[in-house]
């Protein structure tokens, strides 16, 4: 299995199937406000370029749009601004300049600027630590690890927005087709 079609599968149960109706639908309605606002609420240019640059690594536009198209930096921008209490989002700007950090210690340069081998290393190595401490019991954990945050608002993101949906997890609201006037007991409506 192709590393798209895992976080295809794991993105579409965790954050879209699995997820109870009205956190799917919290995602939704984040996305439908996304175009009614001007520009970012919290998120500075660098930040939004490095939640861009973090996305599209995440989930790469393939045969169907990435990160990037669903707009999921917008996305985090608005969940920050109005759903995340001021400790959480604080929490979120540092683990994004801390991505930066160790960018400049690994490639010598912020995220953004360094090249697709050089981001996709770096996630690596975030996703490695994040699965440690996700191996790890509950009180010898310590904070969670920013990247496991940013990953799962990727794909949270991703997956309740149109593009997402549609184009990538084939969802329709009305599943297969309708056959009026069927018997009850007929296989005309089931293939």
């Amino acid at each position: 299995m192709d590393r798209r079609s895992l976080l295809g599968l794991l993105g579409a149960t965790a954050a879209v199937a699995a997820a109870p109706g009205d956190f799917a639908d919290i995602g939704r309605a984040i996305h439908r406000r996304l175009g009614a606002l001007p520009g970012r609420r919290v998120l500075d240019p660098h930040q939004d370029a490095t939640v861009v640059a973090l996305t599209d690594v995440i989930l790469p536009a393939t045969d169907t749009p990435g990160a990037k198209a669903a707009r999921v930096n917008e996305f985090v921008d608005l969940l920050l601004a109005e759903w995340s209490e001021a400790e959480e989002r604080d929490r979120f700007l540092a683990g994004l300049a801390t991505v930066d950090t160790r960018a400049r210690e690994l490639f010598g340069r912020n995220f953004v600027e360094g090249t697709p081998s050089d981001q996709t290393r770096l996630l690596t190595l975030l996703d490695n630590e994040a699965a440690q401490w996700n191996a790890k019991r509950g009180s010898t954990r310590g904070p969670e690890p920013f990247y496991r945050r940013m990953k799962w608002l990727t794909l949270f993101g991703y997956y309740t927005s149109q593009v997402g949906a549609e184009q990538e997890a084939h969802f329709a609201i009305i599943p297969g087709r309708f056959v009026p006037c069927a018997p009850a007991d007929s296989t005309a409506g089931s293939e």
